[in-house]
């Protein structure tokens, strides 16, 4: 029934910062960008593998909760294939990262940063 994830939609505060972050920084392609009059609104579809990211600005959107956990998303996860590398991209582009972990379970590596309104962003190698 359920296939994959078809897209993750974020509200961003300052719509042309995180298109930047987004598009310049992580590489994610534009599918395409609308300005919605009546809701005085931006809408930006970004590819990022078979899936999508929907870039929403709103007005005046409150802050998301997030220390203590908040209930509702707690991450979005990239998948990576060398996640030395991609640390590397991100601090040659000055976004800083967390400390690259082994997950205990799975014996995976992992490290964690945040998007310009402080959305945890994952990678996983």
């Amino acid at each position: 029934m359920f296939k994959n994830i078809h897209h993750v939609a974020i509200i961003a505060s300052n719509y042309e910062v995180s298109k930047s972050f987004y598009v310049d920084v992580l590489g994610f392609e534009v599918i395409r960008e609308n300005y919605r009059i009546d809701r005085n609104s931006y809408k930006l579809d970004l590819k990022i593998g078979d899936s999508e990211i929907e870039l929403f600005s709103f007005p005046n959107s409150p802050k998301r909760p997030s220390y203590p956990e908040a209930c509702g998303l707690r991450h979005l996860c990239f998948k990576v294939d060398d996640i030395e590398a991609a640390v590397n991209m991100l601090k040659d582009k000055g976004i800083e990262t967390e400390e690259i972990r082994l997950d205990e379970y799975t014996n995976t590596r992992f490290v964690f940063f945040r998007d310009p309104d402080g959305l945890p962003l994952e990678l996983h190698e």
